[in-house]
């Protein structure tokens, strides 16, 4: 009787360590802000926790100091013979595409930007739909009528946020004025809180009262003084609304979380693809939120609107412009 129970013990640890062979074997790599900047790289994070959670698969995962470490560190993991590695943010997009190259048998990810490879996927968000939502949102809450943008970086997919939110906020009412300035121009205009807060500071006095911030780390100062002057702040990326209950209007939420949770369960079922992948409001890509965090600032008048324009958006009624693609913003 002893020897039939070893057996089956024996039996099923062979089964386990045969199934904890096929595996996948995963890794992710966060930019310079951080696995927990509560915003991007922190819902990339939730994700791939959540498919560990769900799966039992772990992963390995590594955070980049500076862009230019990027290709040092996923090279790195690509020796270590990975399955599939997640690169997060759209600066690690030329060091992906030589990493790519260089191991054709692994396959790699990009979230948040293109690059080739027939071992790449790369998914991009339709940033400009969730933008205009949010652009919604803060013409029917703004007093004053004038309009806040901080952003990181002048560079296109940060236009792309400015301009979805015009086109939102000027669909909603031609009379609004619309501010804009930016942190800076290297990596480092991504984690500097108190630049943000200075730029809201100086926005505020000139009259604004809704304020998006599309800024990484930066934007936790804008979202701050949003909250120590008492005007309204619109969060970007995770839902941040929990962060200051009573000034955030709102968040235009990237589903980074959903990307990264998907390209690992697709790895584990075989399903991965190489190829680009667009995700907008009607793929669950983007959105805005609402919660308990920010329901009182939300009207039924205000629902009502960003609803209906949501629900237009899904049905091809509205058609958001991609800067990207025309080069020029019609807001």
């Amino acid at each position: 009787m002893k020897i039939k129970q070893l057996a089956v013990a024996i039996s099923a640890l062979l089964l386990a360590a045969s199934a904890s062979a096929a595996d996948p074997k995963l890794g992710i790599v966060y930019d310079a802000g951080g696995k927990f900047d509560k915003s991007f790289n922190q819902s990339a994070f939730e994700g791939a926790s959540r498919f560990k959670k769900d799966t039992g698969i772990n992963f390995i995962e590594v955070q980049v100091n500076s862009d230019t470490q990027a290709e040092q560190v996923l090279r790195g993991l690509a020796r270590k013979n990975l399955d599939l590695i997640a690169s997060i943010g759209f600066a690690q997009t030329q060091a992906l595409q030589k990493v790519a190259k260089e191991f054709p048998k692994v396959r790699f990810v990009l979230i948040d930007g293109v690059a080739q490879g027939a071992n790449v996927n790369s998914v991009t968000f339709k940033e400009e739909e969730g933008s205009y939502l949010v652009g919604v949102a803060a013409a029917q809450a703004s007093k004053s009528k004038k309009l806040g943008f901080i952003g990181g970086i002048d560079i296109p997919l940060i236009r792309t946020f400015a301009c979805g939110y015009a086109q939102g906020a000027k669909a909603t009412d031609k009379k609004v004025e619309i501010f804009q300035n930016m942190v800076g121009t290297t990596s480092a205009a991504w984690n500097d809180p108190a630049k943000g807060g200075e730029l809201a500071r100086s926005q505020f006095e000139r009259g604004v009262d809704v304020v998006f911030a599309v800024a990484g780390g930066s934007g936790m100062g804008t979202l701050q003084t949003a909250k120590e002057k008492g005007k309204l702040a619109i969060g970007v990326d995770s839902n941040q609304n929990h962060l200051y209950p009573g000034t955030m209007l709102t968040s235009m939420v990237k589903r980074v979380d959903n990307a990264v949770y998907d390209s690992f369960m697709q790895m584990k079922n075989g399903t991965w693809k190489a190829g680009v992948t667009a995700k907008g409001i009607k793929e669950g890509g983007v959105d805005w939120a609402l919660d308990e965090h920010n329901r009182k600032l939300i009207t039924p008048e205000i629902e009502k609107k960003v609803m209906g324009a949501r629900k237009d958006i899904i049905d091809g009624k509205i058609k958001v412009i991609d800067i990207r693609a025309t080069n020029s913003c019609p807001a």
